[in-house]
Order: structure tokens, then sequence, then C-alpha cells
């Protein structure tokens, strides 16, 4: 098996990574599939189901459906562009996307919200049309948004066996399983950033590679200093606040002082994190870390690593999330990234795990003592639900990654002070996370229908 770091890293926008920029990717998608069409297409429709439903307004579903057949791409999205965009449909009631005719689309009218029984394959499901001048379907395609961005159609989605992910697996070292990539660590002699930076190799050249996660690092932490000056109120009418800017503020204060206290520094994990996140809930630019939903803690750890630990070196943040992501895709190819599938436990979680690992990793931990982190953070994060309120990603979501950042650094630090060894392996913490996942009521699976959705109010 074989995700590459930069289908665990993605750079994307806000709020959610399965419901906006995995309905933008499933448009895309369709639009290329009718460009390649024999019709001749006059207008389009879609239909959301499922969490796409429940949380797509929310989460700004309709808004990225809406510009995504309008040919706009989560990796090259354009704010002011959009806006323009959005504006214009709404007016003339058509999009016009590359190579392809200027086509009906009125969003009041052809895109509409399914809050009937989901679409069989996923949570997040979703089905688009194109019909021709009499308004009959001419091509149709249902697509799931699986979480992290990744999106699979129908097809694509009943040939991944059991629901595990369809990965490449033509690479040096093709491990699917945390015990598998311990024993090829032995075998080999290296580290799991080593065993993940020749697998990508395999694909892309040295220049590539480190340009790559070069440019991902840097869209991250663009994303933590903008959050920490951005002030306001969040769209979605929460009226949540932006706090990070004023704990920036109350932290830089207090530096050089004598009386601060030891835990501060857990402060500054969770503003690093909560920064990032505020940026997401605003609808800005941000890197999935697996998901939008838990973009806030890898990042947060990174940062903390160098600008908190003597002797960090910004030379080690590719191992950091090479290693990070060796994590992220055993627990999407064994379990799931997807809070509409596993709840939050399989997206701070797994983000948790990921950190926890990167930072043992650049810290000297042996490859047993970095799955021991990865374990550690996930373990404390089973059972976690999904349950934004109002469909926004903002509450509990927000501090949920501070907290999250919080863990993973405790897990790497539990884990160095070990030998590796230790009861509960990184594999059957992943299967335990996919059986709750899967008799986790659907009410707390991103669906804002229980949990604290319906316990606090939202308006």
């Amino acid at each position: 098996m074989f995700l590459s770091v930069f289908d665990m890293f993605k750079v994307g926008i806000g709020p959610s990574s399965s419901h906006t920029m995995g309905p933008m990717v499933a448009a895309a998608r369709f639009l290329e599939t009718l460009r390649q069409s024999p019709f001749h297409p006059k207008g389009l429709k879609a239909s959301l189901h499922g969490s796409l439903a429940f949380t797509g307004i929310g989460h700004a579903t309709d808004r990225a459906t809406v510009l995504g057949l309008a040919g706009f791409e989560p990796q090259s999205y354009d704010h002011d562009k959009a806006e323009a965009a959005l504006a214009a449909i709404r007016e003339t009631k058509t999009v016009t996307p590359p190579g392809l005719p200027e086509l009906a689309f009125d969003p009041a009218s052809d895109l509409s919200f399914d809050f009937g029984p989901a679409l069989p394959g996923h949570a997040n499901g979703m089905m688009l049309k194109a019909t021709d001048g009499e308004g009959d379907v001419i091509l149709e395609e249902i697509y799931y948004s699986i979480g992290g961005g990744f999106v699979l159609t129908a097809a694509e989605l009943a040939e991944a066996a059991g629901g595990a992910s369809k990965a490449r697996a033509d690479v040096a070292y093709p491990f699917s399983t945390a015990a598998e990539m311990l024993e090829m660590a032995k075998k080999s002699g290296l580290s799991i950033a080593e065993m993940k930076r020749r697998n990508e190799l395999a694909f892309r050249s040295q220049t590539e590679l480190k340009e790559g996660i070069g440019r991902i690092w840097q869209v991250m932490s663009a994303c933590i200093d903008r959050g920490m000056e951005g002030s306001g109120i969040l769209p979605g009418g929460l009226k949540v606040r932006r706090r990070a800017k004023g704990i920036h503020e109350a932290l830089q204060a207090e530096r050089g002082l004598n009386l601060v206290a030891p835990h501060t520094i857990n402060d500054w994990m969770s503003l690093y994190a909560m920064a990032v996140n505020e940026e997401n809930a605003a609808g800005g630019q941000v890197v999935t870390a697996p998901t939008n939903g838990a973009a806030g803690v890898v990042p947060a750890v990174i940062r903390y690593y160098l600008d908190h630990v003597p002797g960090a070196s910004e030379s080690k943040v590719a191992d950091f999330m090479l290693t990070a992501s060796a994590i992220g895709g055993l627990c999407k190819h064994n379990a799931s990234i997807s809070g509409a599938e596993c709840g939050c436990q399989a997206e701070v979680g797994s983000a948790a795990a990921m950190a926890a690992a990167g930072l043992c990793a650049v810290l000297g931990g042996t490859p047993e003592q970095v799955e021991n982190a990865a374990e550690i953070a996930l373990e404390h994060h089973l059972g976690m639900t999904c349950d934004p309120v109002k469909g926004l990603v903002q509450v509990p979501c927000i501090e949920r990654n501070g907290l999250g950042a919080i863990k993973a650094v405790s897990a790497a630090s539990l884990a160095l002070r070990g030998d590796g060894q230790h009861l509960v392996s990184l594999d059957a913490c992943i299967e335990t996370m996919r059986q709750t996942g899967h008799d986790m009521h659907e009410k707390y699976k991103e669906t804002s229908l229980g949990g604290l959705a319906v316990n606090v109010p939202n308006c």
C-alpha cells in the first residue's frame, strides 16, 4: 500500500475537506467526464445526500458544488474570482466551465438537499447530472467524498475491498499495517521517514519531493500566521469570535516574565492549532492534515517543535511530514479519516497520531517509539464524536484541534521515555477506531443531529 505525502497533505480551502473540497473536486471530475463524452449538454443538476445534506449549509457544500460546476478547483481557488462567479451565476442562472458550452444551472432549483437515507456507499454522497435541451438526463454519476478531499465514484468505491483505500503498491516499502512497517524498518535499517522518502521517489525526483514538502509547510505556516492576525466574528451565524490574535498578544506580553507557569506552553500549542482552524472556519487556504476539520494539529506541533524545542531544525520538517503521512496512510487504509464515517476520532484522532509520530521521529525516536507515539495519541481519542454545532466547523472543532496538538506532544514525550514496547499496537488501535466508527450512531457522525449540536443553542 502506498499513499503519497501529497495525498495526505493537500492545499485547499475551508471549512471542510470532505464537505467543501470534496464536492468541488467531484464537480471537476464530472465536468471532465462531460468533456470527454459524445453528448451535447444544455444544463446541470446536483443533489446532496447524507451528511452532505444535513450539514451542507454550515460546511458551504452548496457553494463549493456551484463553484466546482463553474470550473473552480481547490488547489487554484481564488476568493475574489469565486465571489464574482457566484454573483454572475445567481443572476444569469448559467455556468460556463472551461471546455464546455454555457450550461443552464440555477442554484435555487438545480441544487437540492436530500434529507432522506444516505446513498448506499458512504455518508457523504452526491449525484451530478447533465441534461439535454428537453431537460432529460444524458449523463449521471454518483460521487462519494470519503474524507481528506479524497473523492471516489460509486464504481470506484465498490472496487475498494472492504472499504479500504485503493492505493498503489508498486514501491520499495509497500507496508499496509504498522506491523509490516516496523518489520520493514527492522530489516532495512531505515527510519519510517526514509522508507516513505524512497517510496515517494518512485514517482517524483528528489527536487520535486523537497520542493513539494517545502510548499506544504509554507502554506501551513502562513496559515498559522494569518490566523494569529485575524480578528472579528466567524461566518455562519454562531457569532464565534476569533480568539487566536488575543491569545497570541497575551502570550507575547508574558514572555520574559519570571512568574509564567510551565503549563503556558500548552497555550502556545493551542494557539497555533486554533489559528489554523479559525482560518479554516473563515474559508481560508489550509492544508488537509489529514482533513480540514483536523488541519490545525500537525502544523501546530511542527511550529511548537521549531519555535520551542532546543536544537530544532527546519531541515527536519520533511522527516516529520513523511513520518506523519505514513501514519495517516495507515489510518485511512485500514479505518477512515472521515468524520462522517467514523466520528472525530477519525479526524482529530488520526491527526494527533500523525503529529505524535512526526514529533517523535524528529526528536530521535526509533521506529518502535514512533509507532508507540502514534498509538498513544490515537488511543486517547477513541470514541470521539463529530457533532458540530449548526453544522459549522467551529464548535467544538477549533478548540479540539488545540487539545489534539497537546495530546500529540504528550504522546511523543511518553513514547520517548520508553523503549517502544507496549501492550496495545497501533494496528489494534486503528482497528478499534474502525469498529467504533461502524457502531457509532449516525447522529454523532457529522450530521449535527446529536451531541453538542442539539444541546447548545445555535442561533
